[in-house]
């Protein structure tokens, strides 16, 4: 039987990090399923999920706590929870303005309201091209309850970009 792995790794950039990991699960017969992995300010910042034999699982996971000797911080943990399809509308929002505190925040706080998942955000802050001044831009990937109002939920999105100067679209995904 396997055992999915949740990992999460950090620490300073330099290259070889990536073999390292990969090494480890691979003695481990451990294989690689998924993964996001960035530079981040001069860091090395990932998470990925590992699938090993159930048999391996806490070989695995004290071994990659070891890597902490290459400089990588690593917490890892058992995937107790059985995959299930989920269920519901999911969405793409798009957003983009200048660059302002509270912006994720007033965000999230009305895709909660909603009980909107964020299954994956994207962030970044780049020069907007007219002008000097920073621009933040935003993608997600959502999930909304079947139930969802989208016409209220794109209500409460506008009232908020329009507060925060931000131009955010909403759309299913697919379309």
């Amino acid at each position: 039987m396997k055992t999915s792995l949740v990992v999460t790794l950090i620490g300073p950039d330099k290259p070889g990090l990536v073999e390292i990991v990969s090494g480890t699960l691979t003695e481990h017969r451990a294989s690689w399923q998924e993964s996001s992995m960035s530079r981040l300010a001069g860091k090395f910042a990932g998470i990925m999920i590992a699938s090993v034999d159930s048999t391996r699982a806490d070989n695995l996971l004290n071994a990659l706590q070891q890597l902490d000797t290459q400089g990588l911080k690593v917490i890892a943990e058992v995937d107790s929870s059985s995959e299930i399809e989920r269920q519901g509308k999911p969405l793409c929002l798009e957003l983009i303005g200048h660059d302002k505190p509270g912006i994720v925040r007033d965000i999230s706080r009305a895709l909660a309201k909603h009980n909107v998942s964020v299954d994956h955000l994207e962030t970044e802050v780049v020069s907007g091209s007219m002008s000097a001044e920073m621009l933040f831009k935003a993608s997600a990937d959502l999930m909304a309850p079947v139930d969802t109002d989208l016409d209220e939920l794109q209500e409460g999105l506008e009232a908020i970009a329009s507060d925060l100067m931000v131009d955010i679209s909403l759309n299913l995904q697919g379309n």
